[in-house]
């Protein structure tokens, strides 16, 4: 592995982070070792990151167990600094050049694989909800979040952070935050702290069809200062379908747990054949 200090990389590249790429980076080799322990134990795992930048997070995975590490990064000026490191990593670091957003992962390598990623703020989110379609062929997610997305994917019922993304996230993964870091952590400092969460695939998820799931959320949340016998009206007879969820009309949908919502997805896809 190239022994090139971080920042002399940086500097030669010319890589100053990019504000349309969502791109702060993480220099310090401490808390990028940390991330990579707490990703757990990748013995025999292939690895794969997004948005590696220059490669800080990418060093610290190569010296993990992990049968190899791929990089996916879309700024070239990033694939050319990855690169040198490529050829130092003993046939270990796979660097592709891909929107991360329009890359199938998990063509990428063969099973066991894990994702262990400082992930581009404004991607964030919509890579989650994308990889946790397919979260059943991952061993886990250990992901970066700006604070604040952090705590809706782990809020729970009642609390003002709990949402749609929290529900979706719920019923398919276990989640935890597992530290935070502060914002003069990265180079450029973002706005906000950041927070590191583990997802693991949920063994038996509440059964309930996907895009039905994704519709009642959809509506409750839309509206969610409304009772649900108002706001899920736009899916039709919202008592019925209430009443065989076996959930109260005057609930608002903050107050519904992940299982009340899998229940109200399988009502509305029965109703609809």
């Amino acid at each position: 592995m190239t022994d090139a200090p971080l920042r002399e990389v940086i500097a030669r590249h010319g890589l100053s982070a990019r504000k349309g790429l969502g791109q702060h980076f993480l220099l310090d080799l401490n808390l990028t070792g940390r991330i990579a322990r707490a990703a757990g134990d990748l013995a025999g795992v292939t690895v794969i990151e997004v948005g590696p930048g220059p490669g800080g997070l990418t060093r610290a995975l190569l010296t993990t167990p992990a049968r190899a590490v791929v990089a996916v990064e879309r700024d070239e000026r990033c694939v050319a600094a990855l690169a040198e490191l490529e050829q130092t990593a003993a046939g270990r670091l796979r660097v592709v050049s891909g929107d991360a957003l329009a890359v199938d992962l998990v063509a990428l390598a063969e099973a066991p694989r894990a994702i262990v990623a400082n992930l581009p703020y404004n991607i964030g989110t919509p890579l989650l909800l994308g990889w946790l379609r397919q979260l059943d062929c991952f061993e886990s997610l250990t992901l970066m979040f700006q604070k604040e997305v952090a705590e809706r994917l782990t809020a729970l019922p009642g609390s003002k952070s709990y949402g749609r993304l929290t529900v979706i996230t719920q019923w398919r993964a276990e989640v935890r935050t597992l530290f935070t870091l502060p914002a003069r952590a990265f180079t450029p400092p973002p706005k906000i702290d950041s927070a590191v969460v583990r997802l693991t695939p949920r063994l038996h998820p509440e059964p309930a069809p996907w895009q039905t799931l994704e519709r009642i959320t959809a509506a409750a949340f839309g509206q969610r200062r409304k009772m649900l016998r108002a706001s899920l009206r736009v899916l039709g007879n919202p008592e019925e379908l209430l009443a065989e969820a076996k959930l109260a009309p005057t609930l608002r949908a903050e107050e519904v747990d992940v299982a009340g919502f899998a229940a109200l997805a399988r009502a509305l896809a029965a109703r609809e054949g």
